[in-house]
């Protein structure tokens, strides 16, 4: 069975057939962050489903480019800029250096490309360009270009091809200015925005004057100079479909640059929303999480990125802090099993067991099922802890399980846990307590367990003898 992804443009599960004509290469964007604040919680669950979009593609065999854009100039950063009476650059770089330091902690891979919207204003300009060459793109009198709807729709394209629109029942405006706008609106939306005075110096020079570019036309400039005005890939939230991609779509195809017969994208991809403790996150609920928030709580890059896939990308998911112990459970579960299979292995190396990989690889062929993988994982830890128990598994086959971890975990990106030794003074009591059992001693022995317990550690007898483990 190949790949088979929910397509939002078809609002089908289709076949990952990819553009390239030897189909090995893979374009795929994903909508990055606007770096006006740290991300949350619910940003961060499209960022791991992208990686895990991303490291599915690379464990089927395909070579990924992977672009992440960062949004480093709108409406939130400018008014920001204003108002800490610092420069875009300094003030949009302390959220990006924070934004990719906590993709690190979530074990993300880093994207292949990583544009920054202010160094690509002159393909923006050069877009627009082409969109008002073709009439659909026109200047306003303040000196803004506006994309129009109805022009656009004129030339025999639609618009709302990955969300359906009621053009009747939907409130049509003149034209939205606004990087962010009401979504039952039906608007004319900005390509450049003129400069006003609050826009400070964030401005460009362009052929219609001095201005920015909205938000909306910079993924398009940005994903069609680094993929090709057609790719095979584009990722982002749900809440992102429309009017964001919607509009994507219409600038990118409206400017005429495809091939005959080509789209922008051939397969859009949409991540579900994230609640939180059962609610919409919001600041005044309580409930509203950034990465740096549940680090303090002393939880986990890795749990957080557990909890985040955990359930499939199409589903609403509640995220809550009993999940997230939840999660520490499970990994703790997988973590000690794969230390018992390292001490059997030692340095033994084994191949795969082929009939585990292909059931991961059958769950998540079907549009990228994770639940369904994480069900084959934690039955094999089930059986291997059964077979561990009755002392029924060899070096070799623990070295092969070991070597079927690492082919399942380059998918799911959770690492193995960096485990610390005891202190030296705890080994010596292990020592001693070793001693005194064979000395008949079980007074003492006893009571250097307890020690032992108090300090936070406990004894597991393993076929190497006794070990110090982690309570």
């Amino acid at each position: 069975m190949s790949f088979h992804i929910f397509n939002s443009l078809s609002r089908s599960v289709e076949a990952f057939i990819p553009l390239d004509p030897a189909g090995k290469k893979v374009g795929f964007y994903c909508c990055g962050p606007t770096v006006h604040d740290f991300a949350h919680i619910g940003n961060f669950r499209t960022f791991v489903f992208a990686d895990l979009v991303r490291r599915y593609l690379e464990f089927r065999g395909y070579t990924v480019r992977h672009v992440m854009n960062i949004t480093d100039v709108e409406d939130k950063i400018i008014k920001r800029v204003r108002e800490q009476k610092t420069t875009l650059r300094e003030y949009t770089g302390t959220y990006e250096a924070a934004f990719l330091d906590d993709l690190n902690t979530l074990q993300c891979l880093p994207p292949t490309d990583l544009p920054h919207a202010t160094g690509h204003i002159a393909g923006i300009i050069s877009l627009i360009e082409k969109l008002i060459a073709r009439d659909i793109a026109y200047k306003a009198a303040d000196g803004s270009v506006y994309f129009s709807i109805e022009k656009y729709q004129g030339c025999g394209c639609r618009y709302g091809q990955l969300v359906k629109l009621n053009f009747e029942e939907m409130r049509v405006g003149e034209r939205v200015s606004a990087d962010e706008y009401d979504k039952q609106s039906l608007a004319d939306f900005a390509l450049w925005k003129s400069r006003v005075p609050e826009d400070g110096e964030v401005f460009w020079e362009s052929p219609w004057g001095q201005g920015r570019p909205g938000w909306h036309i910079e993924c398009s400039a940005m994903s069609m100079a680094l993929l090709g005005p057609s790719f095979d890939l584009h990722l982002g939230g749900e809440d992102l479909a429309f009017p964001h991609h919607e509009d994507e779509i219409a600038q990118s195809e409206g400017a005429g640059v495809q091939a005959a017969g080509k789209r922008f994208v051939k397969y859009w991809m949409h991540g579900a929303h994230l609640l939180v403790q059962g609610k919409k996150m919001s600041k005044s609920l309580g409930n509203f999480f950034t990465l740096r928030d549940l680090l303090a709580r002393g939880f986990t890059g890795r749990e957080v990125r557990y909890l985040l896939i955990s359930a499939h990308y199409r589903e609403t998911f509640n995220f809550t802090l009993e999940g997230l112990e939840g999660a520490r459970t499970a990994i703790g579960r997988l973590d000690e099993c794969l230390s018992r299979l390292q001490e059997l292995a030692g340095a033994e190396n084994a191949t795969p067991d082929a009939g585990l990989v292909a059931r991961f690889t059958e769950a998540l062929d079907t549009d990228l099922n994770v639940s369904a993988a994480w069900a084959v994982v934690f039955e094999w830890v089930r059986e291997t802890n059964r077979a561990l128990a009755a002392n029924g598994i060899s070096a070799p086959q623990a070295a092969s399980s070991l070597a079927s971890w690492a082919r399942l975990d380059s998918v799911l990106g959770l690492g193995r846990a960096k485990v610390d030794g005891p202190p030296l003074e705890l080994s010596a009591l292990l020592d001693e307590r070793q001693a005194a059992r064979k000395a008949k001693d079980f007074k003492r022995s006893d009571a250097i367990r307890d020690e032992l317990k108090a300090k936070g550690w406990m004894i597991e007898d393993t076929p190497k003898g006794p070990r110090l483990k982690r309570l």
